[in-house]
């Protein structure tokens, strides 16, 4: 149980802001997370991590000399959003180019890759990686699908010391991808995390029994055994990360055996003394082992072993020194300041807001329709406030649990952004792509980025200066939406995503106005469609995102994706009750 906390919705702004008045020789903080405290020196290379919240020391709390020059802050288990990725990496990088690492989950590498995308157009040599070392997630022949778990902090480790060392960005990348190729992580679970303010945890462990194959974001195992003593532990562990031992591995290697939370370093110790017998009489030498919490998942309990094959140069990096809030290995103490001159305030980073934008011109059918945008976000936000702790819980029972929270963060930023457009005599397009930029930029995770991105396009799609706002056009600007997501999520129907209530909406929207149906009509007739749909999603079998490894447990429960997206437009008729009211 999480038990110290304000408001949960605000756990992760509460919890940086202690951080960085804690570690303020270390750190300080920017939009959307931390960058060192000294600015990045000329000719360094910036490495940047990030990820959700809830894993501390990864990812914030490694940020300094021979580690992360910066580090991307999300909600808990929720991705950054690109924003908040490219403010950080903006922030920390100096003339020599940055690497963004992250684990291997939808969002972060929907939202990471977008940021490295923005800064090159910008002229910023940017590259991204994404760690893939959990064994359990897909087999060997999949490792592309792999999520990242403890072997974060390995390929974290190798390319900070790379480019504290001077490599330039090409060998810096190079040196964590190699890293990357050669870690291997299992984990077991002994019972479920439990986010802030909520009352269970995100999934429960029979007794007896423990997860095999855990996530690091709140997910269950892949599988479940019974619960063995420590040495038996230690040797499914070292069995399970060196059945895909390379070929041309030196026999040295780098280790970590890690406690998620609640595994405290008593118990890490007992199951260490195996671990290290086992290890040796498989002929391998441990070079400086970590035994400890590392990369965390609230107040878990369980133990992850990770093994990084290692090289000559791989290992000069593991062994490099570093000087962070959580990790110092090395002289202690690091000169901090001897990285550079001090940075300036974040507030004078910069940045534009939406509420500097110019506000363009809109008649008076552009304006109405922007009114309807705002009543229509408001009504969503309703009902995904008071569904958020359901579509928590739905989502938990094959992924991180966090979908209810996160729409709820994503349309209440949209609706600030929409009325203060609206406000301002904005007209639908621009306060439809202001509410999505707003949404995707507050929300993070893959739901942030799809929402926010179809919405903005549906808002290119129709006029501030139109004459009228036709139902076709309100058609027409949802499809156009959707292609986006479809484009973006690189999903598919039947792949259990929200698409899987998204399509059979607009498609029977477009078939009730292609027949003459009234607008209000026809959204009504569409939502129970896209309802029906949603509910149909507890047959299929998930094949993207965090809940594909766990597919078999999602059966029976419907998607979270499709259900919020259902329960939005349907909450969207509430406008037209109160029109009519009025």
């Amino acid at each position: 149980m999480t038990h110290l906390f304000n408001d949960p919705a605000a756990f992760t702004e509460d919890m940086l802001a202690g951080f960085l008045d804690a570690n303020s020789d270390y750190v300080t903080g920017v939009p959307g997370g931390v960058v060192r405290a000294q600015e990045t020196p000329q000719g360094k290379v910036a490495v940047v991590v990030g990820g959700g919240s809830g894993h501390y020391p990864a990812f914030c709390g490694i940020v300094g000399r021979g580690f992360a020059d910066g580090a991307v802050v999300g909600n808990i288990f929720t991705s950054p959003s690109a924003q908040e990725a490219y403010t950080v990496a903006k922030a920390a990088t100096g003339d020599a180019g940055v690497l963004i690492l992250s684990g291997n989950y939808a969002g972060d590498v929907l939202n990471f890759t977008s940021a490295a995308q923005r800064l090159t157009s910008e002229g910023t040599q940017a590259r991204v990686l994404f760690v893939t070392d959990d064994l359990a997630s897909a087999p060997d022949t999949e490792t592309e699908r792999r999520r990242g778990v403890a072997g974060d902090f390995v390929v974290f480790r190798v390319a900070g010391a790379a480019a504290e060392a001077g490599y330039d960005l090409d060998a810096v990348e190079k040196a964590a991808s190699r890293a990357n190729d050669r870690t291997r992580t299992l984990g077991v679970a002994f019972s479920g995390c439990t986010l802030p303010g909520a009352r269970t945890p995100l999934f429960t462990v029979p007794e007896g029994r423990m997860g095999v194959g855990l996530g690091i974001h709140g997910e269950p195992g892949v599988s479940e055994a019974d619960m063995p003593s420590a040495s038996e532990l230690a040797t499914r562990l070292v069995d399970g990360v060196l059945a895909e031992r390379p070929a041309d591995g030196s026999g040295r290697i780098a280790v970590i055996l890690n406690g998620l939370g609640t595994t405290k370093y008593e118990e890490l110790f007992v199951v260490w003394a195996t671990v290290s017998r086992l290890l040796a009489g498989r002929g391998l030498t441990v070079v400086e082992p970590e035994v400890g919490e590392l990369v965390t998942s609230l107040d878990m309990a369980g133990v992850s072993l990770t093994v990084t094959f290692l090289d000559e140069e791989l290992e000069s990096l593991w062994r490099a020194p570093a000087d962070t809030p959580a990790y110092r290995k090395g002289p202690a103490r690091l000169a901090q300041k001897e990285g550079g001159s001090r940075r300036r305030s974040p507030a004078a980073q910069g940045g534009s807001s939406i509420e500097a934008a110019q506000i363009p011109p809109a008649t008076t059918a552009a304006r109405q329709a922007a009114a309807a945008v705002v009543a229509g976000l408001s009504s969503m936000r309703t009902a995904l406030i008071d569904s958020a702790d359901e579509l928590g819980r739905i989502d938990a029972v094959a992924g991180d649990g966090d979908h209810g929270r996160g729409m709820v963060k994503g349309v209440t930023a949209a609706v600030e952004a929409a009325t203060g457009l609206a406000e301002r005599g904005a007209g639908v397009s621009t306060v439809l792509i202001g509410a999505g930029d707003a949404w995707a930029a507050k929300a993070g995770g893959t739901s942030g980025a799809l929402w926010g991105a179809g919405m903005r396009e549906a808002g290119a799609h129709l006029s501030d200066t139109a004459s009228d706002i036709t139902a076709e056009d309100v058609s027409g600007a949802l499809r156009r939406g959707l292609n986006t997501i479809v484009a973006i999520g690189k999903a598919a129907p039947g792949d259990k995503t929200l698409l899987d209530a998204a399509l059979p909406f607009a498609d029977a929207l477009e078939t009730a106005i292609g027949r003459g149906t009234d607008l209000w009509t026809a959204w009504d007739e569409a939502a129970a469609v896209a309802h029906t749909a949603a509910l149909a999603t507890a047959d299929l079998v998930p094949k993207t995102g965090r809940a594909r490894p766990l597919a078999a447990r999602s059966i029976g429960t419907p998607d979270a994706g499709a259900t919020s997206y259902a329960l939005c437009v349907r909450s969207v008729l509430s406008v037209r009750t109160k029109e009519h009211a009025e």
